[in-house]
């Protein structure tokens, strides 16, 4: 007996590719309902839950076939793998860098500010000695070149982002809209100055 030949291979292409959909949608859904995306999320879920129920169902009429239920299996794993990715992609919110310097940080702090990034600064006390630490908020689409200018400025800098819930205030309340050349036209002399 030929397996190729009995399976009707139309509906395990249709388990996989509706799962995977459905996973999709499930995965972004979840990201946008943490982030707060109070409008779009219910809509996102209204879909996924219609393809859901017509994909589960395909698996619940076809449940006589192992292979439907592995293929709805595998469809699961790269439908949240295919959300992840579109979720990185999109890069939804902000986070905050902390970088702590071992030196020159008021200098690496105006260069950081020269690319268009608000910074905060602060001085600090470690194991070896004085330190400097920097706050740096940023849209989630620029984290990657913040990583890469930073270590490009000072190889030997600690890390660390998180993405804060609640942003009030400050440097992005009043400039969430600026983009990089109107914050190198107008440098402060320092970086305490009011404005």
């Amino acid at each position: 007996m030929n397996l190729a030949v009995d399976i009707n291979w139309g509906i395990p292409i249709a388990i996989f590719v509706i799962n995977v959909v459905y996973v999709t949608l499930n995965t972004i859904r979840m990201m946008l309902t943490m982030k707060g995306y109070q409008t779009v999320a219910p809509f996102v879920a209204m879909v996924e839950v219609a393809i859901y129920v017509v994909g589960l169902g395909l698996v619940l009429d076809n449940l006589d076939n192992v292979i439907n239920v592995v293929i709805y299996a595998v469809g699961f794993g790269v439908g949240i793998y295919a959300g992840m990715k579109i979720e990185d992609k999109l890069a939804l919110g902000h986070i905050l860098v902390t970088t702590i310097m071992p030196e020159n940080g008021w200098e690496i702090a105006e260069e950081i500010r020269g690319n268009g990034f608000g910074v905060t600064i602060s001085q600090a006390y470690g194991r070896e000695g004085n330190r400097f630490v920097l706050e740096i908020l940023t849209p989630r689409s620029n984290e990657r070149s913040l990583y890469k200018l930073i270590h490009q400025i000072e190889p030997r800098a600690f890390i660390i982002s998180y993405e804060p819930k609640y942003i009030n205030g400050g440097f992005w309340t009043k400039r969430m809209k600026t983009n990089k050349r109107q914050v190198r036209d107008n440098p402060q002399e320092s970086p305490f100055s009011e404005e």
